[in-house]
């Protein structure tokens, strides 16, 4: 009797402690591209903003809402059109599979592939403050990836039922947008 009430004394402090520290961490939301785009429109930032809204994954969403595109879902066996099937979603937008209190105000799944796919969520790493220590924005939960060929080759594969031939190297030339050096 005496083992079981320490192993369940034990126990509950196990869960006190861990519930503390989930209720410390604060849940890390979706901002969106216009609330990103504030600081990564300037020269300074290298112009990421327009290098995305350029690119054809701010479109990525667009191509789900096309005759087309819904033919192809129903074609693999999908009851619902393109943009509501999850695995065209899951390539094609950000925030679509997440609770909506996880969504922030200028969110928008209609913005496809944007920075926060790649990046993460962003409330927590958002501000100038944490931006500006790597370390820091990483530690909020900014996604920075050692191997980006492998993190884009999870949507650009032949898993998709419209892949052609992905290159890489080409392809990152079309949407890098790296921070500029200062000398």
């Amino acid at each position: 009797m005496k083992h079981k009430l320490s192993f369940t004394l034990a126990l509950a402090l196990i869960i006190l402690v861990s519930n503390s520290f989930a209720q410390d961490k604060k849940v890390n939301s979706f901002i969106g591209v216009e609330a990103c785009g504030t600081c990564h429109k300037t020269e300074k930032q290298g112009k990421q903003l327009d290098i995305w809204k350029k690119s054809t994954h701010s479109q990525a969403y667009k191509t789900l809402q096309s005759e087309k595109a819904d033919k192809i879902a129903a074609d693999l066996g999908h009851k619902t059109p393109a943009a509501k099937t999850e695995a065209c979603l899951k390539c094609h937008a950000s925030g679509y599979n997440v609770d909506k209190a996880l969504l922030g105000e200028k969110f928008k799944v209609e913005d496809g592939v944007q920075c926060e796919t790649c990046h993460g969520a962003g409330s927590n790493y958002k501000s100038l403050k944490v931006m500006k220590n790597r370390q820091e924005s990483v530690a909020n939960g900014l996604i920075v990836h050692e191997k980006t060929e492998n993190f884009c080759t999870s949507c650009h594969n032949s898993e998709s039922p419209t892949f052609k031939e992905f290159k890489f190297a080409e392809m990152w030339e079309k949407i890098k947008h790296e921070v500029p050096k200062t000398n």
